[in-house]
């Protein structure tokens, strides 16, 4: 009887747990079993291993029982991650080569059936988890930089199966994947610079930047309703190493890990207004996470709101509350961060232009009540922010003066985070229990606050949600406490919702 254990990760997950590969070989019927709770495509690995191994110019046991179980069994294992950690455990079993396997390495890889290793989704959770136990970690080569993005981790990069044996047999040493240069800190694209006009749009994007605040912009068609949006991510301060790791292994679970002159901007995702819900907030027979998770510390771009299937929108209100998003299929529930910034933009009516002065509205009252009414109140109350953009005149669009650029706002907006970090967040996570303490509002800015509510019919979440965008206009003036005037700016950007609230 021969046994090996290899240890390598399930990239199901965020947190990758740990599996070990245990191969057991022998008497019995030739056959090759695996166990462990194993999709399709892992069952699969018996005949991709099997060719690798023979075309790597090793034995196979093909005159022995082998079973391969893969543990803890109650967890689901899918992908083709296993391939190189089941041939590693098959040689190490057979005993014909002398091979050891070391406790303190991780391997991860699908085989071609020449014995190449080829890439694999989910290569930077598993070597965060591999790093925090200690192990160092065996990664094909085109997965090998994104594994490397993890300070402190020891990734090896592997070409072919014989390289790995190579390398365990002390016979030649795989290259040691370094660590991923980071980045300049200059900024490109989209420039605040190019938006003329909308005076009251890009103060309302200054203040959501600042305070991690959504959004709502309403106006006709072609005002620059996405043109703002679009430049929302460039006024955000860089994400710090954490965040960017964990974001970016969200989007190496879905298997596009983001390029790594970019990985510390903050994500901005703009899905189609046909996505599902499962495409929104993640899913699918194995959950995978969704657009609100890839938005993680970054921006949720909706334009044409209505448009959007109201079921869809409906699941927003969960993750926009709590920053999480749970997903529960029969084998068991898993959680993805999504704590993200909602930004959405829509027409104020069916044909856009109702309210526009250059051109008539032809939709009636009810056509456009129900418009509107495709979304909901309760979601419409979760928004902070709620603004008009309206047209520009022509000659405000070709008048020869200097615009203000991202790079100016941003720093006003870093500045603004900073005095919030010091309270331990930003404003628009502040818990309900805090907001009226860390806002500090003097007496006249609480009478105004009390009488808005009263005349405007306002639920608490609102009135929560005026303080903390108070809050956050003080901060990018520099003040301490919240006086009148952040009040009466930040009642007047709730726009139409303070008259309309439900």
């Amino acid at each position: 009887m021969r046994l090996a254990t290899v240890l390598t990760r399930s990239t199901l997950e965020l947190d990758a747990p740990q599996v070990r590969v245990e191969v057991h070989i022998g008497e019995g019927l030739p056959k090759m079993t695996i166990v462990g709770l194993a999709e399709t495509t892992v069952k699969e690995s018996k005949e991709r291993v099997r060719a690798a191994i023979l075309n790597s110019n090793f034995e196979f046991p093909s005159d022995k029982r082998v079973t391969i179980s893969l543990a803890p069994a109650t967890l689901r294992k899918e992908g083709g991650g296993f391939d190189l950690a089941i041939a590693i455990g098959l040689l190490a079993a057979c005993g014909k080569i002398g091979l050891r396997v070391p406790g303190h390495v991780e391997f991860a890889g699908e085989l071609a059936l020449t014995g190449v290793l080829h890439e694999i989704r989910g290569a930077l959770p598993m070597t965060l988890a591999a790093a925090r136990a200690g192990h160092e970690v065996v990664l094909p080569a085109g997965s090998a930089l994104e594994g490397a993005l993890v300070e402190r981790a020891v990734v090896w990069r592997a070409g072919t199966l014989g390289d790995v044996v190579a390398h365990l047999l002390g016979q030649q040493s795989l290259p040691r994947q370094a660590r991923v240069p980071r980045p300049a800190l200059e900024r490109r694209g989209p420039d605040l610079a190019q938006v003329r006009g909308q005076t009251g749009p890009r103060r309302a994007l200054e203040i959501a930047a600042a305070g991690g605040h959504s959004l709502l912009m309403t106006g006709p068609p072609g005002t620059g309703k996405t043109m703002l949006a679009d430049r929302l991510p460039g006024i955000l301060p860089r994400l710090d190493e954490r965040d960017a790791l964990e974001n970016a292994a969200l989007h190496s679970l879905r298997g596009h890990p983001p390029p790594v002159e970019r990985w510390r901007e903050p994500p901005f995702r703009a899905p189609h207004h046909s996505a599902s819900s499962a495409a929104l907030v993640g899913g699918g027979r194995i959950p995978m996470p969704g657009e609100v998770s890839l938005a993680h510390r970054g921006v949720l771009f909706l334009d044409e709101l209505p448009e959007f299937n109201r079921t869809a929108l409906e699941v927003l209100r969960q993750p926009l509350q709590s920053g999480t998003v749970a997903i529960t299929r029969v084998a068991g529930q898993v959680q993805f961060p999504a704590d993200f910034q909602l930004v959405c933009a829509m027409n104020p009516c069916p044909c856009g232009y109702f309210g526009d002065p250059t051109h008539d509205c032809h939709c009636s009252l009810a056509q456009i009540a129900t418009y509107r009414r495709k979304i909901s109140g309760p979601l419409l109350d979760r928004i902070d922010l709620h603004v008009t953009v309206p047209r520009v005149a022509v000659h405000v669009l070709d008048a020869d003066v200097e615009v203000e650029g991202s790079d100016a706002v941003r720093k006003r907006v870093s500045a603004a985070r900073r005095r919030q970090q010091t309270r331990g967040t930003i404003n628009a996570r502040l818990p309900a229990a805090v907001v009226a303490d860390v806002s500090g509002c003097d007496d006249a800015a609480a009478t105004l606050l009390r009488r808005a509510s009263e005349r405007f019919a306002l639920s608490a979440r609102v009135q929560h949600k005026l303080l903390r965008v108070a809050r956050t206009i003080a901060d990018l003036a520099g003040a301490d406490r919240v006086a009148t005037a952040h009040v009466a700016e930040a009642v007047a950007l709730r726009g139409d919702a303070t008259h309309s609230d439900r």
